[in-house]
């Protein structure tokens, strides 16, 4: 049984070596605003992958800063995104994708949905769950989390100042 289990995952690290995807990778500097049962803006950075425009990923880092109790106080934010957008000829190619995706922070875990233009324009809803009893400034973060967001690809702000 053991050489069974061991062949199975030799063979799947094999092939997961040698099948290579083409993805290309872009930058983006992100600014939004973020609800969490009190409200915080965002400054941060994302990765965007993609082999082909159906299916988009992202990975990104940010810095939650805003008032928890009449305290500033700033948190590290995680978040991974999908972006879908299957429909084929239509006018104005992929203007719009769904947005599937979740975020972290050292306080909460917030699974997410919403809607993105271009992939430049997020708005997404969602909801948080406590990591445990965290809690920034005495307040506990859970409920409904609202993000919009702001991406902006690095080439462009290369350009913009050319």
């Amino acid at each position: 049984m053991n050489f069974r289990t061991g062949l199975a995952t030799l063979s799947i690290i094999f092939l997961s070596v040698m099948a290579k995807a083409q993805y290309t990778m872009h930058k983006m500097v992100t600014v939004g605003y973020t609800y969490q049962n009190q409200s915080f803006g965002e400054v941060g950075g994302k990765l965007l992958f993609l082999k082909n425009d159906d299916v988009i990923y992202r990975l990104g880092g940010s810095a939650l800063m805003g008032s928890a109790n009449s305290k500033f106080a700033i948190m590290p934010k995680l978040q991974a995104d999908v972006l879908l957008n299957f429909e084929k000829n239509v006018d104005f190619y992929h203007s719009y994708y769904l947005l599937l995706g979740a975020e972290g922070t050292n306080k909460y875990i917030a699974p997410k949905i919403g809607v993105t233009l271009f992939g430049l324009l997020d708005l997404t809803g969602g909801y948080a769950f406590p990591i445990g009893d965290a809690r920034l400034n005495g307040k506990e973060l859970k409920g409904l989390n609202v993000n919009f967001t702001l991406n902006i690809p690095t080439v462009f702000i290369h350009d913009m100042f050319k």
